[in-house]
């Protein structure tokens, strides 16, 4: 169901010139995307929070002969994470050698590269070697895909259909390599948000997902961050939130019109935030290291804060607790309303790959492509499995339809090779049921 505030103004949207810069908007473009339960369409899944459906039963174990269903090599290199649609899979991915950033399409089934689209040539700026020129992650609304690209010192978002058409292509930013880049596009309503923030002066942007035209857009601070735009439900309305650049910042997602900005987070944040409706939970690692409960009405008031480094894999809420994994291989649970430890427990490893939700069980894979799985509980660390896949895991797994859809890099006699591996204990039909 609406509620009053959307429904208002999705029949605003049809009727007059949204946002500062005065795209207009129609009403078929405000039509929200549907996808089925079996969808993942875009970084950190269907609610943008790292849940997946619980309706589902994917393996808890695997290994390279164990609950395989197929595998494929990826041309290039990436932290690009699987997005799920229909009966394909969509990646981002870079060739360094070429200097090619481009967008692939496998068939969901199979593993079968269906097709490739070249979205840039040449432009590339290396910086930190851990990081890679195709880090965002596809999003679709189920007629287009989305994707953002650093390259020739600009950010660029671009839509393709998906048949791998490119349809429009707009520049949001100048963009100043520091790091890298690793923000992803995220749909609300008939809007693609995107932001670029760098040392040169980046920006929070609206875009028409359509026609690329920029609806709303608005300056950011000249420093270096990395989070995506999250629009969560809190403090009785729906916002936009960045974190990073020292700010906390919360925007209308329809208009653009910032609703507030209070001092906060860090310089520097890679994580995607989460949101209970009252509190808004950031957390960054440079030049602080922190985890921050910040409530959700601009009053800028810090409920709790600690200074655990949580800087690349973003937090899970769930049933009043936030979990997370630290950076340095611990798993946490927090109380969310006091941030109380609940417990800790070390799995191991370093992490740039994001925990998943299933069900009860958390699903998180260190750097070595070593997998655990534990359960959800806030009375006790229990852990459920541990694998092994590959020799590098920096993307974020994508479960969906009770398979799991895992990009890894494995060490071969020929070099570096990633693989798109599907991993799955039943016939995927049966496992959504």
């Amino acid at each position: 169901m609406l509620t009053a505030n959307r429904a208002i103004w999705l029949l605003a949207a049809a009727l007059f010139v949204a946002g500062p810069i005065g795209t207009t908007v129609t009403a078929a473009d405000t039509a929200p995307p549907k996808f089925s339960d079996a969808d993942w369409p875009g970084w950190r899944g269907p609610r943008h929070d790292g849940h997946a459906n619980p309706n589902q039963q994917p393996p808890t174990e695997w290994s390279r002969g164990k609950n395989v269903v197929w595998r494929t090599e990826i041309p290039g290199r990436g932290h690009s994470s699987p997005t799920a649609l229909g009966d394909r899979i969509f990646l981002a991915t870079a060739d360094e050698m070429e200097q090619i950033q481009s967008v692939l399409c496998y068939d969901r089934a199979t593993g079968k590269r269906l097709w490739k689209t070249d979205v840039h040539r040449g432009g590339f700026e290396f910086k930190n070697k851990k990081a890679s020129l195709a880090s965002s992650t596809v999003a679709t609304d189920g007629q287009r895909l989305f994707i953002n690209f650093p390259n020739s010192g600009a950010l660029t978002t671009t839509a393709l259909s998906l048949n791998g058409e490119q349809l429009w292509q707009t520049k949001i930013t100048d963009y100043e390599e520091h790091q890298g880049y690793g923000s992803s596009p995220m749909l609300y309503d008939a809007l693609v948000l995107v932001s670029a923030d760098n040392k040169a002066g980046g920006a929070i942007a609206g875009l028409n997902r359509e026609t690329g035209d920029i609806v709303w857009r608005h300056e950011r601070p000249k420093k270096p961050n990395y989070a995506s735009p999250i629009v969560v439900r809190a403090a009785g309305r729906d916002q936009v939130v960045m974190t990073g650049c020292d700010l906390v910042s919360g925007f209308d997602p329809a208009s653009g019109k910032k609703l507030w900005e209070v001092d906060g987070a860090t310089t520097e944040c890679v994580t995607s935030t989460v949101s209970d409706g009252k509190l808004i939970f950031t957390s960054g690692g440079y030049p602080e290291n922190h985890v921050c409960a910040v409530r959700a009405d601009g009053s800028g008031e810090i409920a709790w804060k600690n200074n655990t480094r949580v800087y690349v894999p973003s937090m899970l809420l769930k049933d009043g607790y936030l979990y997370a994994v630290t950076d340095a291989g611990v798993a946490v649970c927090w109380e969310a309303a006091t941030g109380k430890e609940q417990w800790k427990s070390r799995l191991g490893g370093t992490f740039s790959s994001s925990p998943v939700l299933v069900g009860e069980s958390i699903y998180a894979v260190n750097e070595g492509g070593k997998a655990f799985v534990y359960r959800a509980d806030p009375s006790e660390f229990e852990s459920i499995a541990t694998s092994q896949l590959g020799d590098e895991v920096f993307a974020t797994p994508t479960i969906c339809g009770g398979r799991i859809y895992l990009r890894v890099a494995e060490n071969t006699d020929r070099g570096r090779q990633e693989l798109l591996y599907c991993l799955g204990s039943s016939p995927e039909n049966a496992a959504a049921k």
